[in-house]
């Protein structure tokens, strides 16, 4: 069954203090805390530019509707539908819908189409780099995963998302599209047209996920949109065609229902709401090299029993002391939507380590993503879990790339399953000789159906 990513919430804040001693307990009503002292460093460079289009609210889709449009306003019969935002360039798409029947007896299958427009007076191509689009049932359904699979192939996966973002981190282009599309001036074509079957499955709930990057050599609007299949003449099931997608953009108004209304960033007090997400965000990558100073190429590695943690996806209200939020801002937004693309959905970050052992011995390093409790300051350092609770947080694959004992270079791709407040095993241990260094990069793409922020850490057990 499709579990639906519910409202992230608000955490108390705390202060930051300084590592030193071993990990501490604490009993809290449901489990243990338990408190690793260390800092967390805000992570080095910044998102690019690349504009993505970004549809994920309302998640829940149960009427036909505009999911969202970057087309004009002029003429339609819903202008406020309408955000009016060209792409041009490298841009990306990313859309995440769930269906569910409206009632038992209504099981018809809900299309997603994304549509293209060429406004200009030029023929228009638009090249498509990568591509992936998965169901839940039956391409990637949420299957019960160990915390750590070695994935070599992308044949594991635990959702949709967790399989469309493997793919994008391979170069992956599924074959069903196309290398480019062609528009001509003042003309539509369709990018997507895709369904979201519920028949036949119990209960009747389905979801979809869908990204690629693309290039396109003049102005585009770009839609997402939500329409039951349509009859044919036998009364079977049928995709829509690219003219009654036309009319849909013409003429209807957002989809309902309408997710939560997101809190404006400014209110101080709980209860927040973060929102879900239906813009135009801007950066799809996050490239950096972690050193221990803009003015150093290296990363001294932790003294032994020691850690150091990189926040990785952090937002607001939840910058683990980093003072830093990541997340992507957005040029367009529909008013009742998510103020910024909190969690990155799909932005892939690029880390290359250049670990340095100043010591006169080896030593052993380890490098792990986990899933810290949320916290906006630290108190200590930070706090996970034991037990466990059952909510997972995270769901995806993270390569990584290093040179072996031997001096051969490797790439593992790892598929992690992490609950709220779960430490992580290693995606890579090395031993590091002493005075040498070894680089090791690190690449995701953060996957939906998961919940920031997570940590990348150094650990030197």
């Amino acid at each position: 069954m499709l579990t639906l990513l519910a409202t992230l919430l608000l955490t108390s804040p705390s202060e930051l203090t300084p590592p030193a001693s071993p990990p501490l307990i604490s009993q809290t009503d449901d489990s243990q805390e338990i408190l690793r002292r260390q800092i967390v460093r805000p992570l080095p460079g910044q998102l690019n530019n690349i504009p993505v289009f970004n549809s994920n609210s309302p998640e829940l889709v149960l009427e036909p509707g505009i999911l969202l449009s970057t087309f004009s306003p002029d003429g339609k019969v819903h202008p406020n539908a309408h955000l009016e935002y060209t792409f041009e360039g490298r841009f990306d798409v990313f859309a995440h819908h769930v269906a569910k029947a409206p009632s038992p007896d209504d099981l018809r299958t809900l299309y997603i189409g994304i549509l293209l427009h060429n406004p200009t007076n030029e023929t228009v191509t638009v090249k498509i780099n990568e591509a992936a689009s998965y169901l839940s049932q039956p391409d990637a359904p949420f299957i019960e995963l160990p915390p750590h699979v070695d994935n070599p192939d992308g044949e594991v996966y635990a959702g949709p998302g967790s399989r469309v973002m493997s793919d994008i981190l391979r170069g992956r282009h599924q074959e069903e599209f196309r290398d480019r599309i062609t528009l001509p001036p003042q003309e539509s074509r369709l990018l997507l047209n895709l369904p979201i079957p519920v028949k036949e499955l119990d209960p009747p709930l389905n979801g979809r996920s869908t990204y690629m990057r693309l290039e396109s050599d003049g102005e585009i609007y770009a839609a997402s949109l939500a329409m039951f299949a349509q009859p044919d003449e036998q009364g079977e099931e049928r995709a829509p065609t690219l003219a009654e997608w036309e009319t849909l953009l013409q003429t209807a108004d957002l989809a309902t229902p309408r997710d939560r209304a997101a809190t404006p960033p400014d209110q101080p007090n709980p209860p927040f709401y973060y929102g879900r997400v239906a813009g135009v965000s801007i950066g799809s990558e996050w490239e950096a090299v972690l050193t221990d100073s803009p003015r150093r190429q290296t990363l001294v590695i932790p003294s032994p029993g020691q850690t150091i943690s990189y926040g990785i996806s952090t937002l607001d209200r939840g910058r683990m002391g980093t003072g830093q939020n990541q997340s992507a801002p957005m040029a367009v937004r529909y008013p009742d939507t998510a103020y910024e693309a909190h969690g990155n959905y799909g932005v892939e970050y690029d880390l290359t380590l250049p670990l340095y052992n100043p010591t006169q011995q080896p030593q052993t390093v380890e490098i792990a993503l986990e899933t810290a409790i949320k916290q906006d300051q630290l108190t200590g350092g930070l706090r996970f879990f034991d037990p466990l609770p059952q909510r997972v947080f995270f769901r995806g694959t993270v390569a990584v790339e290093y040179i072996d004992e031997t001096g051969t270079q490797q790439t593992r791709y790892t598929h992690l399953v992490q609950r709220r407040g779960q430490e992580g095993n290693p995606l890579v241990t090395l031993t590091i000789p002493p005075k040498s260094q070894n680089s090791v990069r690190v690449r995701l793409l953060y996957p939906p159906d998961s919940t920031p922020p997570q940590v990348l850490s150094i650990r030197n057990p």
